[in-house]
């Protein structure tokens, strides 16, 4: 693991800043966003605009990276989004913030898209598990520190969106330098949605849903926290609380989903995460217990994007995983595009806190569907099942690439273990 870290520092300590400064942007928005009194529909629409621009970007950037190479790609980007988050510091206008916003979420998917690349081409048979691991704990651990840089200055002033704007120039710095030749790069392969609609009709609803309920917890949260009173060190736990949870029940409920019906652990963890929801919505005057219940909506909603994957693999070819993998991120991302924006607006018009129980809606509706497809195709055998998918919640159509590898290799050496 040392010698691994060794060779791949430059990047994980690249991809690391970007996280901070991604995890410190979103937050510092919404935040800044309710201080400013932007109407709660207009900056749900911007925050929206960051997912349109994320998916744009997975979709265009491959291109362009095939056309002029990955450090100028990257640089260009990084470039994009350390102006982009100064537009929002100098110029406080909700217009101009939303292009901005929709600028930054394509930089970040070029950003991403390039460190994955690289690392898949960095990795051996021997390395590729270990990385994706640390990629995981990297890109959480990113965006928790990122939280509670919103101490350290006051989110009125213009202070946090330089201090953004440093970490991704920053970024720049080791992937530029770094001795190591750029990868190859071959654009990823999609799969048609008609055509992953036949085959695995829950896979594409838990995606959607995952992806639009993340959309809503990231996109608003820090808006939720402040108009309900939280302040500035609250909004920070508040938000971090979330992403811990994100991190800690990724491994034990992949475990459990490699042990039973995957389609039971779908509707059980959509089910939890609307039941925890709805606990949420009832406790918010009670701060321990309201950041520990948000913990435990992570822990039990962040595992359902890497579950998509995992049953829709389950019902086509290998040959077909990573182009069916690409397309689930897309369609993941088209869900977190349109939830801000949705949600905002019947938060603008109602409530406020109407925020937790609809969020509580969208997961027992997953959970309502997932039962419903249960009495429509009989279960995968438990020994056809393939391997549970961690999925990191910031990634790239390239991230597959390194996910089915790497499941190859778990494959290659549990079949030589079975012939001893």
């Amino acid at each position: 693991m040392v010698k691994l870290l060794k060779s791949s520092w430059p990047l994980f300590f690249g991809l690391a800043l970007i996280m901070v400064g991604n995890g410190l942007q979103g937050t510092l928005l919404g935040v800044r966003a309710s201080m400013e009194g932007f109407n709660t529909a207009a900056t749900g629409f911007m925050m929206s605009l960051y997912y349109l621009g994320f998916v744009l970007g997975s979709y265009f950037v491959p291109k362009l990276v095939c056309s002029v190479g990955h450090i100028r790609v990257f640089t260009a980007l990084a470039s994009l989004a350390s102006t982009s988050v100064l537009l929002h510091g100098v110029f406080v206008d909700i217009a101009l913030w939303s292009a901005a916003r929709m600028i930054t979420g394509f930089s970040y998917a070029g950003l991403y898209i390039v460190v994955e690349s690289w690392l898949n081409n960095m990795s051996t048979n021997k390395t590729r598990g270990k990385i994706l691991s640390i990629y995981l704990i990297v890109t959480f651990a990113g965006l928790i520190a990122g939280q509670f840089l919103l101490n350290i200055a006051d989110p009125g002033e213009i202070k946090l969106f330089v201090l953004t704007s440093i970490l991704v120039s920053i970024a720049l710095l080791p992937i530029s330098l770094s001795s190591r030749p750029a990868p190859a790069f071959d654009e990823p392969e999609t799969i048609s949605l008609k055509r992953l609609l036949v085959s695995s009709p829950l896979g594409i609803a838990c995606s959607l849903g995952s992806g639009l309920s993340a959309g809503i917890i990231f996109g608003l949260g820090a808006v939720y926290a402040a108009e309900i009173g939280l302040s500035f060190a609250q909004i920070a736990s508040f938000m971090a609380a979330f992403m811990f949870g994100c991190m800690a029940f990724q491994m034990p409920i992949g475990w459990l989903s490699d042990k039973y019906d995957r389609r039971l652990i779908i509707i059980v963890i959509s089910g939890l995460s609307s039941l925890t929801a709805i606990a949420c919505f009832m406790t918010s005057g009670s701060p321990l217990l309201f950041y520990f219940l948000f913990f435990v909506l992570g822990g039990f909603s962040s595992p359902l994007y890497g579950q998509a994957i995992a049953h829709t693999n389950d019902h086509i070819s290998e040959r077909q995983y990573v182009a069916a993998g690409a397309t689930l991120i897309l369609i993941n991302g088209v869900g977190a595009a349109f939830g801000p924006f949705l949600v905002s607006i019947v938060m603008s018009t109602i409530s406020v806190h109407v925020y937790f129980p609809i969020i509580a809606a969208a997961y027992g509706s997953l959970c309502i569907y997932g039962l419903y497809r249960t009495q429509k195709r009989d279960a995968v055998p438990l020994e056809d099942q393939g391997d549970a998918m961690l999925m990191p919640r910031a990634a790239s159509p390239i991230v597959m690439n390194i996910m089915e590898e790497s499941a190859d290799t778990m494959k290659k050496m549990d079949t030589q273990d079975g012939s001893k």
